[in-house]
């Protein structure tokens, strides 16, 4: 009975993790770090795009160990034809120190990553629970097709089998 039980309960948190996949992602408008507003999926249509969203401090720590990586695997002279952003979700009370907050990224972040890391300022709550991120410490990576749709989603700290994983939902 017990053993029945956890294979349930491992395929409700499954179906709930990554139920997201093969599903059309928001619409999530944004301004990058080099003031270009951005609009996805919309303006990234024809091309896989790979989305990291951070809605936390912490979670924004962990984006960081991604950023050279996940630059130098799909854009620094890469085989891959994609869009790539880091979206940094700022709401509730951070709304009101955005500009502080823009301005200490632009300081502190290498210039030549800038135009791909996305500032968006609004209501998580609808994302959080659409793309299903419950843990606000954990960053979360969507890649999507050339449509718009999930293809294939993870979240957490980074490991070479996560972005290999993400490389191989590209290929």
């Amino acid at each position: 009975m017990k053993k029945i039980f956890f294979v349930c309960y491992f395929l409700l948190i499954s179906i709930t993790f990554y139920g997201q996949v093969n599903t059309q992602f928001p619409n999530l408008t944004g301004k990058t770090l080099s003031d270009k507003t951005v609009n996805i999926p919309t303006d990234t249509k024809g091309k896989y795009t790979i989305i990291c969203i951070s809605h936390s401090q912490k979670s924004s720590e962990a984006i960081k160990n991604w950023m050279q990586p996940m630059y130098t695997a799909f854009l620094d002279d890469s085989e891959y034809d994609t869009y790539i952003y880091f979206i940094g979700m700022i709401a509730g009370i951070k709304e009101l120190m955005g500009s502080t907050i823009e301005k200490k990224m632009k300081e502190t972040i290498d210039p030549e990553l800038q135009p791909y890391v996305l500032l968006y300022r609004g209501n998580v709550g609808d994302y959080k629970q659409s793309l299903s991120m419950p843990d606000k410490e954990s960053p979360y990576f969507f890649v999507l097709d050339k449509q718009g749709k999930i293809v294939y989603k993870t979240s957490g700290a980074y490991t070479d089998d996560k972005l290999d994983a993400i490389e191989n939902s590209i290929k």
